[in-house]
């Protein structure tokens, strides 16, 4: 049973999307509208009364579409992916939390192509990597942007390094735990792509190591087993006839070696959208259509 419910309503438009949680623990940073949600963990864990410590927003406005979010390795710093607005808002956390909530905790916008969502850091805290759904409303092949951190929390516009083609419909990407290779999901590609850290910055054009096809709509991914399989969450968000909701499993190894990579499936509810590992043993997956949270053990999977 869940230890508290905590709701935002009337703190930002619509729900929360994705989540992430400062490095000392402290607080859980929510995306939402054009920002974040900022809670204080220890009060939610005890059942507080009101454990929001306060809100995040943009110049971007209700509609912006908060989705994916990210935070320095300091914790000073806040990244939100605003998919409707076409932009990753900066904001300064610590400010917030010193001096109060408000508008001076917005830092500025990184400018990327349409449709940001997914975000992560690199594990040397030097560079962002932002997935977006498509280059422009003309244009619906992915891309995979290269943004200086350091540059992101001093001068945001123009922070961005790189960005490249990364199928069509990137998603949602991670980062292998040596920093070397970055994996995004190509939604409408139905695949996973890896490309090489080091080239996405020197050679964009020879960036891409590898393409393994998955199931239908992949959007969510996490690696396992020490970094040895990616599982991917093939959503079916289209409902295609003859298809339906899985997790995929892939070598990476064996993926960016060239070999054939796809291990095998694993039945999950419907839309199954975010996937994290919880203590090296157990895969968790939230089923967003079925409304369920399912786990499964890492031994078992294929």
């Amino acid at each position: 049973a869940p230890v508290s419910t905590i709701s935002v309503a009337g703190l930002v438009p619509g729900g929360v999307k994705d989540v992430t949680t400062t490095h000392d623990g402290q607080y859980l940073v929510a995306a939402a509208g054009d920002g974040a949600v900022v809670l204080n963990v220890a009060d939610a864990e005890h059942g507080a009364t009101s454990p929001v410590t306060g809100v995040l927003t943009s110049s971007a406005g209700a509609k912006a579409g908060a989705i994916g979010v990210d935070i320095s390795p300091d914790d000073h710093y806040v990244f939100v992916t605003l998919q409707a607005a076409g932009k990753v808002a900066v904001f300064n956390l610590q400010e917030a939390l010193d001096s109060g909530f408000g508008p001076a905790d917005f830092v500025g916008y990184i400018p990327v192509p349409d449709e940001p969502t997914g975000i992560v850091g690199s594990p040397d805290g030097r560079w962002l990597y932002v997935a977006g759904l498509q280059r422009s409303s003309s244009d619906q092949h992915g891309t995979l942007s290269v943004v200086s951190l350091a540059g992101a929390e001093t001068d945001p516009a123009k922070a961005v390094a790189a960005t490249v083609a990364a199928g069509c419909g990137a998603d949602r990407v991670t980062i292998s735990a040596d920093g070397t290779v970055v994996w995004v999901t190509a939604r409408f590609s139905n695949a996973l792509l890896a490309f090489s850290a080091a080239r996405l910055r020197t050679d964009p054009s020879g960036a891409l190591l590898a393409m393994v096809r998955v199931g239908e709509d992949p959007i969510g991914l996490t690696l396992a087993d020490g970094g040895a399989r990616m599982v991917v969450a093939d959503s079916d968000d289209s409902n295609v006839r003859g298809e339906s909701a899985s997790l995929a499993v892939v070598s990476t190894t064996a993926a960016l070696a060239g070999k054939p990579a796809l291990l095998g499936y694993i039945s999950s509810g419907l839309l199954p959208r975010v996937l994290t590992v919880e203590d090296g043993k157990t895969l968790l997956v939230t089923n967003y259509n079925s409304r369920t949270l399912q786990a499964v053990t890492l031994a078992d999977l294929p």
